[in-house]
């Protein structure tokens, strides 16, 4: 299937780099280019609903941020992924928090683009390396919050799981590392359904990653 994008980028140079990577790509359709939150906004209403879409965090009218509420509130559907310059703690959890499903610095190359737009239609969240540490350090150095002890299994078993049988298979071979294509060969159903399936999980559970989804359904005792 063709993963449709839309890309949000006010620095020329780079409007151009990242449409290109969308245009060189048979799997990628581009749906359009634009450079201001207020052009994202009114495509986003005049256009087809992209499947992906890249999000600069700096543009000249609002902060990248209010784009990614605005699609994660009225087009859940939509993955965002963050192209930007900025690797600070603030942008990074800012970008998260609003419902970002990839973050990717613009020092990453070009030819990254397409794979990470791919592999985020497949449930993954493709994120730079330098930035991953600095989400894992955030973690291992939270001062002054304990992490909620994750429920014994006869507390589990008392309250109603929020996933579906399937949902939990998918889940526990997800949480091995298992590709969305993996997953669905073990249990003889399509990527597409796979796909399908861990969105609602990420729905059911709240969550915007698989890692978080994986560590929200331990904390309920659901894996």
């Amino acid at each position: 299937m063709t993963i449709t994008v839309l890309i949000v980028e006010d620095d020329p140079e780079y409007l151009k780099r990242f449409s290109q990577a969308v245009l060189s790509d048979e799997r990628l359709q581009l749906l359009g280019a634009v450079a201001t939150g207020a052009e994202a906004i009114a495509a986003l209403c005049n256009l087809a609903v992209p499947d992906v879409m890249l999000v600069d965090l700096q543009l000249p009218d609002m902060e990248g941020v209010q784009i990614i509420r605005h699609a994660a509130a009225r087009h859940p559907g939509t993955d965002v992924l963050v192209v930007t310059m900025f690797g600070d703690d603030r942008h990074v959890l800012a970008s998260l928090e609003a419902g970002a499903t990839g973050y990717l610095l613009k020092d990453s190359r070009i030819d990254r683009i397409g794979e990470s737009i791919c592999e985020i239609r497949a449930g993954g969240s493709p994120i730079s390396p330098t930035i991953a540490r600095k989400v894992l350090a955030r973690l291992r150095s939270n001062p002054g919050a304990a992490p909620a002890p994750a429920k014994s299994a006869t507390t589990a078993a008392m309250e109603p799981s929020p996933l579906s049988l399937r949902e939990t298979d998918i889940l526990r071979l997800v949480s091995k590392g298992l590709s969305c294509a993996e997953v669905g060969e073990q249990l003889s159903i399509s990527t597409h359904t796979v796909v399908t399936h861990v969105r609602n999980i990420y729905r059911k559970l709240a969550v915007h990653s698989r890692g978080e989804a994986i560590f929200e359904a331990s904390q309920l005792g659901l894996l």
